[in-house]
């Protein structure tokens, strides 16, 4: 009972940081995940037994370009095609069966940089992804919601009716039901925000939350199996009754680039 009043308050508290950073300004938001992306690439770093400290300046420095400096969009679909080859790369590695052992710390750098430090750049661009027209906070809060969605229901869905293992070998509280729970919830919670939000369409909606569904379920799965790799349940300690921060964030930072790449093409063919 202590740890369900302990993982309440800490949720609790980390969707009102998320709203309030997003109603506050585009500056706070900006913040907030630049500091979020710190603390997961400093966890993400200790996981994968990173060594040396560039990681963070190199970090620091592709945000400082591409947040506040970049304004073309060659050079920003350039970082998105090399995120998602990491990112693909990573999904290969992950049904390929085997070890997701990476040996270089070159190869440790690359990864880090485009799987966590790139995949929260792009988490920062969801809102600023139509270049004429303003920070868009109820897209981003969409995203939230959805994400929030399907993890919930993919948790209730799974744990009361769940018989088919999803993944076993990696995670094996991960069920099929609890997937496709977590899918059904997100379409119809997209179709109810399409009826308050019409920044997007209702199929615009629609294909987000299937996105965001796939994509995030992959992302806990890839950080999932690098966890039992390093052989710790959680990526740190920094939220109570959650583990690390990047428990709660890998879905997210997982789905970014691959969500910043549906809202391009939506604006691409409309």
């Amino acid at each position: 009972m202590k740890d369900l009043l302990t993982r309440s308050i800490t949720g609790i508290l980390y969707v009102f940081l998320l709203l309030s950073a997003v109603f506050l300004s585009s500056d706070a938001f900006d913040f907030l995940f630049l500091s979020f992306g710190l603390i997961c690439i400093y966890e993400f770093k200790k996981l994968i037994k990173l060594s040396g400290y560039y990681i963070f300046i190199a970090f620091l420095l592709v945000w400082w370009l591409f947040v506040h400096l970049v304004q073309g969009e060659a050079a920003v679909f350039f970082l998105l095609l090399l995120t998602l080859i990491i990112n693909l790369f990573l999904i290969a590695l992950l049904f390929s069966g085997k070890k997701l052992k990476i040996q270089r710390n070159l190869h440790k750098f690359i990864i880090t940089l485009f799987y966590i430090g790139a995949g929260c750049i792009f988490l920062t661009m969801i809102p600023y992804h139509n270049h004429n027209t303003p920070f868009a906070k109820f897209i981003i809060i969409g995203i939230f919601i959805l994400v929030w969605v399907n993890d919930s229901f993919a948790y209730l869905v799974g744990r009361s009716m769940g018989r088919t293992k999803l993944l076993a070998s990696v995670s094996p509280n991960k069920t099929v039901e609890g997937f496709i729970g977590g899918l059904i919830f997100s379409l119809i919670a997209a179709y109810i925000i399409a009826m308050y939000n019409h920044d997007l369409g209702t199929t615009e909606w629609m294909i987000l939350a299937l996105v965001i569904v796939v994509a995030g379920s992959l992302g806990d799965l890839i950080e999932s199996k690098f966890k039992r790799l390093a052989g710790v349940k959680d990526s740190g300690a920094i939220l109570p009754g959650h583990g690390g921060l990047l428990d709660r964030l890998d879905s997210l930072i997982f789905l970014a680039p691959f969500t910043y790449l549906t809202l391009q093409l939506f604006i691409y063919v409309s």
